[in-house]
């Protein structure tokens, strides 16, 4: 049976005064709404609401399960029409979902970078330096997500014009670097050390056996934040292995169709169909795997905070590893034949067949025993 944790009226409005926040109060002053949902089936379609400061359109999204680490966004630029300037004592990561534009960046010391984006491209802005985004067609709106450690910073000093007006350079994120914005980057194993990427749909991957289905897997440090992001790409007719971790995980899917399962620990799954531009947010420490069903491999980018990463005395992701070792990972071999019932089902219905007998049999090369 799920459970919702309700309580009480008279226990619930003992806490009532601590439901809201400085940062809930802060985008109910800018006009804003909050999506609390860790599902939402069309980034690309979700309503958005003029947005006045900005200059443009948009709506928050924050599951209660990150409303204090990290949050997401979704901004609109009307055709021919550009953002107000901003700046801000918090980081930001942005992914194009439409359109196509363009992007400046200066400091106080007056050095400036333009670069221009399309839909794909993903890149974040460096700590408190000014930015503008403008729309780079007369007949299309442009369309992106953002994710932020807005929420932590904002209930901290409770100071829109502290958190906006700051004047500070911080030069060891940016000092105006005329290629910092390159679509370059250094790999530190799967780490990319990068600003920008012109096209993230199509970016080279490295293998990842460890997450199973014999996919692609790449990790992002960006703008030199403490906030993280990675990419994984899995083929067809397979499905990648179960996990859990922190909370704030902003899971965009980027291409494909598929499902998801997500439940928390000794529940059974719920289903959530995607398609590229859905985003789903786990809540803290549920479980959740990724099944592609679709005639074409399937990609998708999460966004997250470090809070996210529950890690091990050698710096691992607790996500990575198995549950039969301490880790947070299900290994196939242990996994509820629900599981491979339900892919198995949904694929029949596309006139598909599981492709996963390699992934299984791989891993039983150095699976560790069951304690």
């Amino acid at each position: 049976m799920t459970k919702n944790a309700l309580v009480s009226n008279e226990l619930a409005k003992k806490f009532e005064t601590e439901k809201e926040t400085p940062y809930t109060r802060f985008i109910a002053a800018e006009g804003l709404e909050i999506i609390s949902a860790h599902y939402v089936p069309d980034l690309k379609a979700v309503d958005v609401k003029p947005w006045a400061r900005r200059g443009g359109a948009g709506v928050f999204i924050n599951h209660e399960a990150s409303r204090t680490s990290n949050d997401c966004y979704v901004c609109e630029i009307a055709p021919g029409k550009q953002l107000e300037p901003q700046r801000q004592l918090f980081e930001e990561m942005i992914y194009v979902l439409s359109g196509r534009g363009s992007t400046s960046v200066w400091n106080d010391a007056g050095q400036r970078v333009t670069f221009e984006w399309q839909a794909g491209s993903l890149f974040a802005i460096p700590l408190n330096a000014i930015c503008q985004h403008f729309n780079g067609s007369g007949k299309d709106a442009a369309r992106f997500v953002a994710s932020t450690n807005g929420p932590s910073v904002i209930n901290l000093y409770e100071d829109p014009a502290f958190i906006f007006n700051t004047q500070f350079d911080f030069k060891n994120r940016f000092s105006g670097e005329p290629d910092y914005f390159d679509n370059k980057g250094e790999q530190k194993g799967l780490l990319l050390d990068t600003n920008f990427v012109a096209d993230a749909i199509n970016l080279p991957l490295i293998t990842a056996k460890e997450r199973g289905a014999g996919g692609g897997h790449i990790r992002f440090n960006m703008a030199k934040g403490s906030m993280n992001s990675h990419i994984s790409q899995f083929p067809v007719s397979t499905y990648k292995k179960g996990h859990r971790h922190g909370p704030g995980a902003h899971v965009i899917m980027m291409t494909g169709e598929g499902y998801s399962l997500m439940w928390p620990e000794g529940e059974e799954p719920r289903r959530y169909d995607w398609h590229a531009g859905t985003l789903i947010v786990p809540p803290n420490l549920w479980y959740h795997q990724h099944f592609n069903t679709g005639n074409a491999p399937a990609r998708y980018l999460a966004f997250k905070h470090e809070v996210v990463s529950i890690r091990n005395a050698q710096g691992v992701p607790k996500a990575w590893i198995s549950q039969r070792v301490g880790g947070d990972q299900i290994d196939y071999a242990d996994e509820s034949p629900v599981v491979r019932d339900l892919f198995t089902t949904a694929l029949a219905k596309q006139g598909l067949e599981p492709r996963m007998a390699d992934a299984y049999a791989s891993e039983l090369v150095d699976l560790p025993p069951k304690s």
